[in-house]
């Protein structure tokens, strides 16, 4: 991977890192369909540098997955438009976390009811039961994150 351009906008701390995961609400989930790149915002959890994702069992993103499982996932908190006297002055205060990992359909019913608790728990603090038909209906996606670079402006 490249080393960033603008050093001055590195976030290197994980723990920084972690933190505008944890305050984001969504998660833009970057595939790779043969010449075309394809990104879909989602709902999604994130514990120990695993993002959980879930959705149909059918449909293009579970295509490209089977086909090239290497993905991209985004993540962004604090993003705002600042304002200038010059149109051209204009900039975005923002941060943000981008990772590289493997995308894995999971199988194993209590893997997806674990993910799902997980996914649940960026949303809201407590855990929820899920009857084994709806796991069974559900499309649970495990990207194990590489590596990840945080990036941050107008802090």
């Amino acid at each position: 991977m490249k080393d960033m351009r603008r050093k001055e906008k590195e976030i290197k701390e994980p723990a920084a890192i972690e933190a505008i995961i944890q305050k984001a609400t969504v998660c833009r989930l970057g595939l790779s369909e043969g010449q075309f790149p394809y990104v879909v915002p989602m709902c999604f959890g994130y514990q120990n540098s695993v993002v959980y994702l879930h959705g149909a069992l059918q449909g293009r993103k579970i295509d490209i997955i089977k086909q090239n499982p290497n993905v991209c996932v985004e993540f962004e908190s604090h993003a705002e438009i600042v304002k200038a006297e010059r149109p051209c002055n204009w900039s975005m205060r923002y941060q943000s976390v981008i990772g590289f990992g493997k995308a894995e359909l999971l199988q194993d019913l209590a893997e997806k009811r674990k993910a799902l608790n997980v996914i649940m728990r960026q949303y809201y603090d407590r855990p929820f039961c899920f009857e084994d038909d709806y796991l069974k209906s559900a499309a649970v996606i495990r990207v194990e994150i590489n590596c990840m670079t945080g990036k941050q402006s107008g802090f």
